[in-house]
C-alpha cells in the first residue's frame, strides 16, 4: 500500500502554493525525515520529508505548479531499505512511463487558450516545443509555430546577423514566487496610497561613543554585540508611543489604531527582501532587541523563517546604510503607514556652537502615507526619533 505525499496545511492568509523544487526522483529509494521537495508560498518555503522509508512513486504535480493545503502531491511505496538498491520492479512500479509522460503532452494537458487557438488553425500539437513551465506549450509558441510555418519555402534568405565579439549570452529564469509577490505589493503600496518622503539627518556620534565605551562589558555580560538596530528600534518604538497615527492603518473606511508596538525589520536574504516581525518592543531591552534581530537575520539566510515570523508588524525599519547607501525613498510595507529608512555614516563638516567639526552624520528618511498621518505628525515623528538619537540619555529618562 502506497503512502500519500501532501501539501502541508496552509495558514489562513496563504490561499496557495507553488512546487519550487524536487529534491528525488521517481524510483529513487528515500529514508525518513529526508526532504522530498520544498514548496514555496507568499512568505516562506515549507520543506516536506519523507514519513518512512520507501521508494518514490510518481509526482502528482511538477515544479512551477500552483497547489492548495492538503493537496496530494505524490506517493511513497514503503519497505525499501536504506542504501539498498532498488529493485527492478519496485522501479517499474513507481518510477512514471516515458510514454506516460508524452501522453501528458496531450491536448488534455493543454490549457483551454491553447486548445482553441490549436483548433483554430488546425495545426498537430506534438509538433510545437513548448517553453513553459515543465515544457508546456503557450500561446505564444503556437503563434510562433504557425508564423513560421506559413513562411513560404523559397523565401529569400534573412542577411546574416552581424558578428558580436565576446560573451553575449542571455540567461533567463523564471520570478520565484516570493520575487513576485514583493513586486505586486511594492506596486499596490505605490498606486493605492498617498506617499510622501521626509528626510531629516542625526549626529550619530553620541550612540557611536557609548557602543565604544561599553561593548565589550555588554558583549560580555549579554553573548552578543551591541549595534546600531536596536538604538533605533528603542527610538522608533517611543516615537510611536508618541505618535499613534503613524502605528495605525487604514482598514477600509476606517483608521485602525495599535495599542501594541510590533516593528517590522527589513532583512535581505538570498531569496528576496523579506520583513520578519520583533513583537512587544516596548518591553523589550536593547540586549533581547540585538538577540532577536540576530536570530531573525540566521533564519532568514538559512530560509528557515516561519509564516508566525512573517505575520503583522506595524511599523518598519530597513537599513540600507549596511550596503552603503546614502539617501533614499522606501516603499512602505502594506497595510502599515509608515517605514524608516536608515543609511550611511558618513563624517561630514557640520557646524557646532559656531564651528566647523567633522561628524558621523546619517540621513533619516520617513515615507508615510498622507492619507492617514499628516506633516505635522511625520516630521515631529522624525525630529524625536533625531532627537533620541542624539541624546540616548532621553530614552532612560522618558524625555
Amino acid at each position: 500500500m502506497s503512502i500519500e505525499i501532501k501539501v502541508p496545511v496552509l495558514p489562513e492568509s496563504v490561499a496557495d502554493a507553488t512546487i519550487a523544487t524536487w529534491h528525488v526522483k521517481p524510483g529513487e529509494a528515500v529514508s525518513r525525515d529526508q526532504n522530498l521537495v520544498d514548496i514555496e508560498t507568499d512568505k516562506v518555503v515549507l520543506e516536506v520529508v519523507a514519513p518512512e522509508d520507501g521508494v518514490m512513486g510518481d509526482f502528482l504535480a511538477q515544479e512551477g505548479d500552483t497547489v492548495l493545503g492538503e493537496q496530494l502531491i505524490a506517493t511513497i511505496t514503503p519497505g525499501a531499505v536504506v542504501g539498498q538498491e532498488v529493485s527492478k520492479e519496485q522501479a517499474e512500479a513507481a518510477a512514471p512511463k516515458a510514454d506516460a509522460e508524452a501522453a501528458g503532452e496531450s491536448n488534455d494537458a493543454l490549457s483551454p487558450s491553447v486548445r482553441r487557438l490549436v483548433a483554430e488553425h488546425n495545426v498537430d500539437p506534438s509538433k510545437i516545443k513548448g517553453t513553459g513551465v515543465g515544457g508546456r506549450i503557450t500561446k505564444e509558441d503556437v503563434e510562433a509555430f504557425v508564423k513560421s510555418a506559413a513562411k513560404p519555402a523559397a523565401a529569400v534568405a534573412a542577411p546574416a546577423p552581424v558578428a558580436l565579439s565576446g560573451d553575449r549570452s542571455e540567461k533567463r529564469v523564471p520570478m520565484t514566487r516570493l520575487r513576485k509577490t514583493i513586486a505586486t505589493r511594492l506596486l499596490e503600496a505605490k498606486n493605492s496610497t498617498a506617499m510622501l518622503t521626509t528626510f531629516n539627518e542625526v549626529n550619530m556620534k553620541p550612540i557611536m561613543d557609548i557602543r565604544k565605551k561599553y561593548q565589550d562589558e555588554f558583549e560580555k555580560k549579554h553573548g552578543i554585540r551591541l549595534g546600531f538596530m536596536s538604538f533605533y528600534v528603542k527610538a522608533v518604538t517611543e516615537a510611536l508611543k508618541r505618535y499613534p497615527e503613524v502605528n495605525a492603518s487604514i482598514d477600509g473606511n476606517d483608521i485602525v489604531y495599535h495599542n501594541y508596538f510590533d516593528v517590522s525589520i527589513a532583512v535581505s536574504t538570498p531569496r528576496g527582501l523579506v520583513t520578519p516581525v520583533l513583537r512587544d518592543t516596548d518591553t523589550m531591552t536593547l540586549a533581547e532587541m540585538e538577540k532577536a534581530i540576530r536570530d531573525l537575520a540566521i533564519k532568514g539566510r538559512d530560509g528557515k523563517l516561519t509564516v508566525e515570523d512573517m505575520t503583522g508588524g506595524n511599523f518598519t525599519v530597513t537599513n540600507g546604510g549596511v550596503f552603503g547607501s546614502l539617501m533614499s525613498t522606501p516603499i512602505l510595507n502594506l497595510p502599515q503607514s509608515a517605514i524608516l529608512g536608515m543609511h550611511a555614516i558618513k563624517d561630514r563638516p557640520m557646524a557646532v556652537n559656531g564651528q566647523v567639526e567633522i561628524q558621523p552624520m546619517m540621513y533619516l528618511a520617513l515615507s508615510y502615507d498622507h492619507r492617514i498621518i499628516d506633516g505635522r505628525e511625520s516630521v515631529g515623528f522624525l525630529v524625536t526619533i533625531r532627537d533620541l538619537l542624539e541624546d540616548p540619555t532621553r530614552l532612560l529618562l522618558d524625555l
